[in-house]
């Protein structure tokens, strides 16, 4: 059923091509990375000059984009979304320059949409113009976000095979989520996965090469798996740590995340029952709990493993959507102490930054019954992860810091603007 709905919403995203001149005809092609036509394979710029403007039209663009700042193209993906890309490496790539290897997909959250990450993914591409094409989902907007992360991550993982198809140059890939498109794309690396048995001749590399590799996904090499203040552990909380909620809006009283849990799934359908752990999806164990280890077909520790890096920003205050022991996959008393946080002159807002600790998982012994949020955090800790800790305190856009954290919309939101330069400057290309 899952595969069926998202075979559907597929197909409900792909937009329908509209009438076009001959003059757009051209600008349809660009990035396509799709074999070049006999005309341009005569040419002097390279096999994948085809797929560009003529050579005169990009010698004109290089030449015109010297002095000013970077000119970023956009295109709908024949999957659904968009495709964000800089209009310097179209060029560059006329006069036989290297085209974007690196494919960045970045997934909004709740209620959200690929125009969450329209600054930070143009930030991306004016940073690195002839390294990374970006792709912005669509597949999970709006009301869609309420389907549930299994079909989400489906739809997720549907769009990205498109994308791949579609973009053939690309070689390696990130994820970059927020919120809630944390665990859709967690849940889509799972479904994505491919063990290094199937991969020795997938991206062109020798078998020398290709040993290091834990694993591909979608055929193309994983390199960074970053999400924003997304719910990790789930958003029920420690019932003995209820001082420490995982929902600040609750205030930490019991009675109304018990109210919360029961009702979720009212409000944000499937989603809430994920959310809350209260799903019985055919007499299995709630899906965040089975997405903390590779179950069946889907390999879900496999595929976090096989990224180069893992990394969780979170808001340690003022975020009233996700609390920072769930989006930072800590237990409350490995949360840094307000006393150890510092400022960066770079990052203002970057208040502590935790450079892939595993944490020894010593409380094992300490539980006296069952804890599934404890059962998480054993799970996802399997693997290393950078937990970057940011704060808005001292920000005017400080309430709004669920959305600030990714900059979704720079007049709301630009104090944001230093978390998403740090993850650039530490972003593995």
């Amino acid at each position: 059923m899952i595969a069926a709905g998202a075979a559907s919403m597929g197909r409900a995203a792909t937009p329908a091509p509209p009438a076009q001149s001959a003059s757009h005809r051209w600008r349809a092609l660009r990035l396509a990375f799709r074999a070049p036509s006999p005309a341009a394979a005569r040419s002097d710029g390279g096999s994948w000059m085809g797929c560009f403007r003529p050579a005169t039209a990009a010698a004109v663009a290089v030449k015109e984009a010297k002095g000013r700042r970077l000119e970023v193209e956009k295109e709908p993906a024949r999957g659904g979304g968009e495709d964000v890309w800089s209009a310097e490496a179209e060029a560059e790539v006329e006069q036989g320059g290297g085209f974007p290897e690196h494919l960045v997909v970045m997934v909004n959250g709740l209620i959200g949409s690929a125009d969450d990450w329209k600054f930070a993914a143009e930030q991306f591409v004016r940073r690195m113009p002839d390294k990374v094409i970006v792709h912005r989902s669509q597949c999970n907007s709006a009301t869609q976000t309420f389907d549930g992360v299994d079909l989400m991550g489906e739809r997720l993982a549907n769009e990205v095979r498109s994308v791949v198809e579609q973009r053939r140059g690309v070689k390696k890939i990130s994820f970059v989520a927020h919120s809630l498109g944390g665990l859709v794309a967690r849940y889509a690396i799972g479904r994505l996965y491919e063990p290094p048995s199937r991969t020795m001749s997938s991206i062109g590399k020798s078998r020398d090469d290709i040993e290091h590799l834990e694993g591909l996904i979608g055929g193309l090499e994983p390199m960074n798996f970053i999400t924003f203040a997304s719910p990790h552990l789930g958003s029920s909380g420690n019932k003995q740590l209820i001082l420490f909620h995982q929902l600040p809006f609750l205030c930490g009283l019991p009675f109304l995340e018990r109210r919360a849990s029961e009702t979720a799934h009212l409000i944000v359908g499937r989603t809430g029952k994920h959310l809350f752990l209260t799903d019985n999806d055919e007499g299995q164990r709630p899906l965040l709990l089975r997405m903390v280890d590779d179950c069946d077909d889907l390999k879900f520790r496999s595929a976090l493993r096989s990224f180069k890096r893992r990394v969780a920003y979170a808001n340690a205050n003022f975020d009233h959507m996700v609390g920072w022991r769930t989006s930072s996959i800590r237990r409350q008393h490995e949360l840094p102490k307000h006393r150890l946080l510092v400022r960066d002159e770079k990052y203002p807002h970057i208040v502590h930054v935790d450079k892939g600790v595993t944490y020894d998982n010593e409380t094992e012994a300490q539980a006296d019954r069952y804890d599934p949020e404890e059962e998480m955090i054993r799970g996802l800790t399997q693997v290393p992860w950078e937990r970057v800790d940011v704060s808005f305190q001292k920000s005017s856009q400080r309430l709004v810091a669920h959305n600030t954290i990714q900059v979704k919309s720079y007049w709301l939101n630009s104090d944001g603007t230093d978390v998403i330069n740090h993850m650039m400057d530490n972003f593995l290309v």
